[in-house]
């Protein structure tokens, strides 16, 4: 399928102009094709990947044994030797495992898309387009990660650094190192991108390499999004060949003989004894596969070779023999699974076999038959592993067509289903395409769950022994840190912070003593908005017992997500008393960004309740952070549900909401004063043991000026008039499409971008995480949008008292925005040339 002669991004470069610019391999190792995406129409396609385009085993597994030579050599043997490897699911899982076996002694770990239960997360993280979790770090041994020694970090392209970047800062807030390597096939990124990889590792005080086989960059003119969109929709409506009949011939299924005890892939980890045992293995696996193979007629090569240009060298067990036989055979793994096929199919072709290898995938990419084109024939079929995300179609690429006479389908055996042998599944669009389909199912590995806390965790606390709230207003699931020096100054923690040397929930801001002035804005604020955070109260509670009137035991147990959300688990609490009668149960619980919900606080949870009868509540949305933290660390608990209810989504990242208007709640101008005088909550190893609830501190010398109780009574106290707005909002809201948009999201990262901050993390939009802030953090500007008025009259005050610009602007999705200062140091300035000032 592939052409030898014709470079396969030929038909890209002509209609729109692409051009690869850099090392004179890079056509060798690269070809173009096109794709449906909002930000980049053109997609890198790796002839030596072994992913989109069927590539000798041998040179797939050569090139990243190479690269992890040259990372052993780079490191010297002692460093090495300490190393620990990441890939990327879906793509870079073998070239991550090729490159820990070069390293040498490097145990591998690959992120995944598939949470499994029972198996605490390492880490997790977004690629930078997507609003869904992409990459769950689940190692068995969660001490894989803890270590010292560097950490390589692998993926087949470097584009603009964005994802591995966020995995660099995200491990490093909890796993923090001196060194980092980066490893990629191709190093692609843009000149405006090369001094981003220095800065960073500055900013963490960390030394980051980077090992690539080759470097370029992609040069786009004008207008190429929207021309490759056009192209893109013109192909994908054209009329689409009929599909050729079936071959007749059905699949045979092979027993491999898996090693016990050996992962198939690196998804929970994968040690040096483990590669020992799969070698040792593998002789004998590819002898049945063989026997397998030779049951096919023979008709020898009838089509294009599938194998592409070689641009790697010999691979990491020699040059390949010449093929025994004229019969073709393709080897085509599974998504994640990548590295358990490639390496059969490296034994087949060690043997004398003619052997391609690839695998299906995820990802929809335009398919063009034409020799310059890299994606020249797209099997469609369901996906059959019961994806997390739901069901849709996967994809294989570069099949169909290519002449081969036999195919070994290569699955785990959580992808083996009946989805998987439907008529319309994989196996049978490869039995129309291929004569002989042979099924080999690699045993899916079954990580030891981590054992439930033997322990007695102890019972919530209570006002007025912890917090100025009414004992049966909220129980906290919280340990008492009141006795523990836990504040720093702003801007001592914003440091330590982006520096990596620190997380923001192992220490507390210094509260915030809100002037004269501020107090008086608090309580105009109340006056004025009081009526409209009840109707929003009032909202929120009655969707939630409409929704959850089928559910557990029918009434709903309140789980505040500590502290903003408290207040209104309170609020919601009473509301769900004055109008119905019902005295339903509330708890406070820590989420740290980063690091998850309090696991013990969901134990403790689900000890005494049903877990479906949990309601997570939160004040507001902001960019919907803390909604994918819930929803990622709940996996790990079936049986409650990750929606959170919130007061205000102007974010649009929830379903249950009052309202999506993004305006003040008084709630969000203080801190522990509007809060039960309780701090943020604490998360340190030194204080936060493996049994322990996380922390809290108790502010009871802060009583003189707490108006927690003033502010849930002044808003309870407009109930009554609210009630039948109420009711003409609960009618429109269940009536309504209330998907989240994800808005808040896109707004955030377009900001990011436009500021040149290129850290999602420093943005903080809506009214209350821009008073957060400027009450905590080391603001750089606040964006707020023209003609917004009393809503933003607090920020201002406190924007003037911090020497803070405040730069008005048009189509703002929110209220305002509130940016960290990037790259803070106790020398930065603001934008206006001043130093930031705390208070």
């Amino acid at each position: 399928m592939i052409d030898d002669v014709v470079w396969s991004g030929t038909w890209v470069a002509e209609r729109l102009g692409v051009e690869l610019v850099g090392d004179e391999k890079l056509p060798g190792l690269l070809g173009l094709a096109l794709r449906r995406n909002p930000k980049r129409a053109h997609l890198l396609v790796s002839h030596v990947l072994g992913k989109h385009i069927p590539q000798r085993p041998t040179v797939v597994y050569g090139s990243g044994f190479a690269l992890g030579e040259r990372v052993r050599d780079l490191l010297g043997g002692e460093e090495a030797g300490r190393a620990v490897v990441v890939g990327y699911a879906e793509t870079a899982t073998a070239l991550g495992h090729a490159v820990a076996d070069g390293l040498g002694s490097a145990p591998y770990l690959h992120s995944t898309r598939r949470p499994v239960e029972g198996v605490a997360r390492a880490g997790g993280f977004e690629e930078s387009h997507s609003h869904a979790t992409s990459h769950l770090l689940l190692p068995e041994d969660p001490k894989l990660l803890a270590g010292e020694g560097p950490l390589v970090l692998v993926d087949d392209e470097f584009s603009t650094g964005n994802t591995v970047l966020n995995t660099i800062r995200d491990l490093h807030e909890r796993y923090p190192r001196d060194r980092y390597v980066v490893v990629a096939l191709v190093d692609m990124r843009s000149p405006a991108d090369h001094g981003r990889l220095e800065a960073f590792a500055r900013e963490i005080g960390a030394r980051v390499d980077l090992v690539a086989g080759a470097a370029g960059t992609v040069r786009l003119p004008d207008g190429v999004l929207e021309k490759g969109q056009a192209l893109v929709a013109q192909y994908e409506t054209a009329p689409a060949p009929a599909p050729l009949p079936p071959a007749g011939s059905r699949p045979v299924r092979v027993e491999l003989g898996w090693p016990d005890g050996v992962p198939d892939g690196g998804r929970h980890g994968f040690t040096v004894s483990h590669a020992l045992a799969l070698t040792d293995a593998l002789p004998a696996m590819a002898d049945r596969l063989a026997t397998a193979l030779d049951e096919a007629p023979g008709r020898g090569s009838s089509g294009s070779s599938s194998a592409g240009p070689s641009a790697a060298g010999p691979s990491a067990d020699g040059p390949a023999p010449r093929p025994a036989s004229g019969r073709r055979v393709l080897v085509l793994g599974f998504e994640e699974l990548m590295y358990a096929p490639l390496r059969l199919a490296v034994a087949l072709e060690r043997a004398g076999h003619d052997v391609a290898y690839s695998t299906t995938t995820r990802s929809p990419v335009l398919a063009v038959d034409d020799p310059g084109y890299a994606i020249r024939t797209r099997l469609v079929f369901p996906a059959h592993d019961a994806p997390a995300d739901g069901p849709g179609p996967r994809y294989a690429y570069n099949v169909a067509g290519a002449g081969f006479d036999a195919v070994v389908a290569v699955v785990d055996s959580a992808a083996d289903t009946p989805e998987l042998h439907a008529p319309d599944g994989l196996l049978a669009q490869l039995a129309a395409h291929i004569p002989h389909v042979v099924l080999a199912v690699v045993p899916t590995y079954q990580p030891t769950a981590s054992p439930e806390r033997a322990s007695m965790l102890p019972e919530p606390l209570r006002g007025p022994a912890f917090s100025s709230y009414a004992p049966e207003e909220v129980g906290w699931l919280l340990q008492d840190l009141s006795d523990v020096e836990l504040e720093a100054p702003t801007e001592e923690r914003e440091e330590a912070i982006q520096s990596g040397g620190a997380h923001y929930a192992e220490s507390l801001p210094v509260e915030y003593q809100p002037s004269a002035q501020y107090q008086e804005l608090f309580h105009a604020a109340l006056e004025t908005s009081a009526a409209r955070i009840a109707r929003a109260v009032g909202a929120v509670t009655e969707t939630v017992l409409a929704e959850r009137s089928g559910r557990g035991s029918g009434t709903p147990v309140l789980v505040s997500l500590a502290r903003a959300g408290t207040p209104v688990g309170v609020l919601m609490r009473r509301w769900a008393q004055a109008r119905h009668g019902l005295d339903l149960p509330h708890y406070a619980v820590s989420i740290v960004r980063g690091r998850g919900i309090d696991a013990n606080a969901l134990r403790w949870l689900a000890a005494h309740h049903d877990p479906a009868d949990v309601v997570f509540v939160d004040g507001w949305t902001g960019k919907g952070a803390i909604t994918r933290e819930l929803a990622e660390a709940l996996e790990d608990f079936p049986g409650f549900d990750p929606e959170i209810a919130v007061l205000a989504d102007p974010g649009s990242c929830v379903r249950t909401y009052g309202t999506r208007e993004d305006f003040l709640i008084p709630s969000a101008c203080l801190n522990s004063t509007v809060s039960g005088l309780i701090s943020r909550t604490v998360l340190r190893a030194d204080l936060v043991g493996p049994d322990d609830f996380h922390g809290g501190k108790f502010y009871r010398e802060l009583a003189g000026a707490d108006v927690s109780r003033d502010f849930l009574d002044a808003v309870a106290a407009r109930f009554d008039e609210v009630v039948d707005a109420v009711d003409t909002d609960v009618k429109e809201l269940l009536a309504a499409d209330r998907t989240p948009t994800w808005e808040g999201w896109a707004a955030v990262e377009r900001i990011s971008e436009e500021y040149g901050i290129h850290d999602v993390n420093l943005v903080k939009p809506g009214v209350g995480e821009t008073t957060r802030v400027l009450l905590r953090r080391v603001p750089w500007k606040i964006l707020a949008q023209r003609g917004a008025g009393a809503d933003l009259a607090h920020v201002r005050l406190l924007a003037e008292q911090r020497g803070v610009p405040v730069e008005e602007v048009d189509g703002l999705p929110y209220t305002c925005v509130g940016l960290i200062h990037p790259q803070y140091t106790r020398g930065a300035t603001g934008a206006d040339g001043k130093a930031v000032v705390s208070q």
